[in-house]
């Protein structure tokens, strides 16, 4: 069966699509969930949303986008969600009253979930580590002289942590 989205091979168990971009057939099972996005709680959803937008070249979902300048933001106070421009990945940002921030590498408050990004070269690395940091991100962990897996760990504004490394 064909569609917009690609060609679809189905056999008893699984479905089997084409997607542009990503050099073959993929495997989709039935009967699982499919992840759609990560949700991160922040205090200030429109602050972090604007953070990641343009640390990684996002868009809003139609609707989300910030106000027009001298106009009052009434969508960015609950949920806000963005995505790359071909429509995925997807990262939404919850608005919550309280949120503590992660003491990663110390125990008290632990990751529970981080974003791992990547980037093909160390210089690439490097750039990007400038970026963060002129974004508002704190560099946590520093392991960018590895010659097995150059790496850094930072804090968003809003205390989680995300990875940025050399690799495929």
């Amino acid at each position: 069966m064909c569609s917009e989205s690609g060609l679809f091979l189905r056999t008893k168990w699984r479905r089997f699509r084409a997607r542009p971009g990503y050099g073959g057939l993929v495997e989709v099972a039935r009967s699982v969930p499919l992840v759609l996005q990560v949700v991160l709680d922040t205090t200030d959803a429109r602050g972090l949303a604007e953070f990641y937008r343009k640390l990684l070249g996002f868009v809003y979902r139609a609707g989300d986008e910030p106000p027009a300048a001298g106009q009052p933001d009434d969508r960015g106070h609950d949920w806000l969600v963005l995505h790359h421009p071909s429509g995925s990945p997807r990262v939404a940002f919850q608005q919550v009253a309280t949120l503590r921030k992660s003491t990663w590498p110390q125990d008290e408050v632990p990751q529970q979930l981080h974003l791992d990004m990547t980037v093909p070269t160390v210089p690439d690395l490097n750039l990007q580590h400038e970026r963060a940091l002129e974004l508002g991100a704190t560099l946590l962990y520093d392991r960018s002289h590895d010659e097995q897996e150059p790496l850094r760990v930072y804090a968003d504004p809003a205390g989680h942590p995300f990875c940025i490394f050399v690799g495929v």
